[in-house]
C-alpha cells in the first residue's frame, strides 16, 4: 500500500471525502471522540463530517448535552457522546491521572484534597445548576480550598476524570460545568475491560484506518500492551497490510477508495492529524518534508496531503483567514481551495475573507 492509498482510505473512513452523517452526534459517534481544546475549530471539525451542518446546529447539540466536552483520553479536552463517556473514562482515566501526577504534586493536590474538591463542586452543581469555572472556584475557596490557575485547572480535570462533573451548556461565551450523572446516562451492566478494549479498537480502526497499533495507543493513551490486546480482540473485523514494513489495520469495505480530489481547511487538532502518531502519509516528501509535523496549526489539505497552514481572525460579522501554502498552488488547487473556503463560510453563516501568502 502506498501513501496516496492511505490518504484516500483515511479521508473516506473519517467521513471527510463525503460528509454524509445526518447529525453532529452521528459524526461523533463514528469518531468515538474528537480533540476539542480549540472550541471553534472543534465545532468545524464535526461540521466537516456532517451533511448540511452549520455552527449553530453543532453548537445546539453541545448546549443540549447531546455532545459533551470534557477531559478524556489524553490530558486535554475532547468532544464525546454521553453514551460513550463512561466507557472511555474507565479505560483511560487512570492513564491520564498518571500523566498529571507531577502537576498534582506540584500544586499540592493530594488524594484527600482532590476528593474534597470534587465533593464541593458536586454540591455546588446539585439541582441542575450549571456553573462557570470561576463560580466553581468561588465555591472551592469558600470551602477553604485554594483554587487559582493551574491548581484550579487540575482540580477540575480530576473531577472530570472521576465522573463527578462534565460540561454544561454555554452561558453567552462562557463554558459551564454540570453534574456528570445529570448529563451522562447510567449503565446497568457495563462490559469487562477486555471487551471494552476490543470495542474501542474496532471503532478506532474503522474510523481512522489504515492505522498502526502504535497510532491507536498514542490516540487513546492506552499502554501499547493494552492497545495490542484491544486489536487482538477486534482484528477479525478488520483487514491488514504492510506499509514500509509496519502493519496497518482498517475496515475492509472501503479498501477500493480513490483519491478525493477535494481541499479542506482543517482546524487545529482535527482527527485527520491528531488521530495518528505517524502522520507521514499526509506529509510532503523531499525538501518540504516535516514542514507541518504537528497538530497545533490549522491545516490546508488537498487530496489528503498537507500543503500548508492557515489562521483565522473570527468575529461575529466576518472571518479573516490567512493562508500560507508551503509551495505555490496551481489553478486546480486554487479552485479546490475556493470551494473549501465557501464550505467554511456556509458553516459559519458569515463572509470569509482570504489572504494568500506564498513564499
Amino acid at each position: 500500500m502506498q501513501a496516496v492509498q492511505i490518504r484516500a482510505l483515511r479521508l473516506q473512513h473519517q467521513g471527510l471525502s463525503q460528509p454524509t452523517q445526518p447529525s453532529p452526534e452521528a459524526a461523533l459517534r463514528h469518531l468515538v471522540a474528537a480533540q476539542a481544546q480549540d472550541y471553534p475549530g472543534a465545532l468545524w471539525s464535526l461540521g466537516l463530517r456532517t451533511a448540511g451542518a452549520t455552527r449553530a446546529t453543532v453548537e445546539a447539540a453541545f448546549n443540549a448535552g447531546r455532545v459533551l466536552r470534557t477531559h478524556v483520553l489524553r490530558p486535554t479536552w475532547h468532544f464525546v457522546l454521553p453514551e460513550d463517556l463512561r466507557m472511555l473514562l474507565r479505560l483511560t482515566a487512570g492513564r491520564v491521572h498518571t500523566v498529571n501526577g507531577s502537576m498534582y504534586r506540584q500544586e499540592g493536590l493530594d488524594v484527600q484534597t482532590l476528593v474534597q474538591a470534587a465533593d464541593v463542586m458536586q454540591g455546588a452543581l446539585e439541582g441542575g445548576q450549571h456553573l462557570t469555572r470561576e463560580e466553581l472556584a468561588a465555591a472551592l475557596e469558600q470551602a477553604g480550598l485554594a483554587a487559582k490557575r493551574f491548581r484550579l485547572a487540575y482540580m477540575v480535570m480530576h473531577a472530570e476524570l472521576e465522573m463527578a462533573i462534565c460540561s454544561g451548556p454555554r452561558r453567552g461565551k462562557q463554558f459551564t460545568y454540570a453534574l456528570f450523572d445529570e448529563r451522562v446516562p447510567a449503565e446497568a451492566h457495563p462490559p469487562g475491560r477486555e471487551e471494552e478494549l476490543a470495542r474501542l479498537a474496532a471503532r478506532y480502526f474503522t474510523a481512522r484506518g489504515p492505522a498502526t497499533v502504535q497510532d491507536f495507543a498514542n490516540w487513546s493513551s492506552l499502554t501499547l500492551g493494552e492497545a495490542r490486546r484491544g486489536l487482538e480482540g477486534a482484528k477479525d473485523g478488520l483487514v491488514a497490510g504492510l506499509v514500509d514494513g509496519a502493519e496497518h489495520w482498517w475496515a475492509p469495505e472501503e479498501a477500493s477508495a480513490s483519491p478525493a480530489q477535494r481541499a479542506w481547511l482543517l482546524p487545529a487538532y482535527d482527527e485527520y492529524i491528531s488521530g495518528y502518531k505517524d502522520r507521514s502519509a499526509a506529509m510532503l516528501r523531499g525538501d518540504a518534508a516535516g514542514v507541518f509535523d504537528n497538530a497545533f496549526q490549522h491545516a490546508l489539505v488537498i487530496d489528503g496531503l498537507i500543503l500548508g497552514s492557515w489562521r483565522r481572525v473570527l468575529d461575529d460579522k466576518q472571518v479573516s483567514a490567512h493562508i500560507r501554502p508551503v509551495r505555490p498552488l496551481n489553478a486546480q488547487e486554487r479552485q479546490l481551495l475556493n470551494a473549501a473556503a465557501e464550505d467554511y463560510a456556509q458553516f459559519l453563516g458569515i463572509p470569509v475573507e482570504w489572504e494568500f501568502k506564498e513564499d
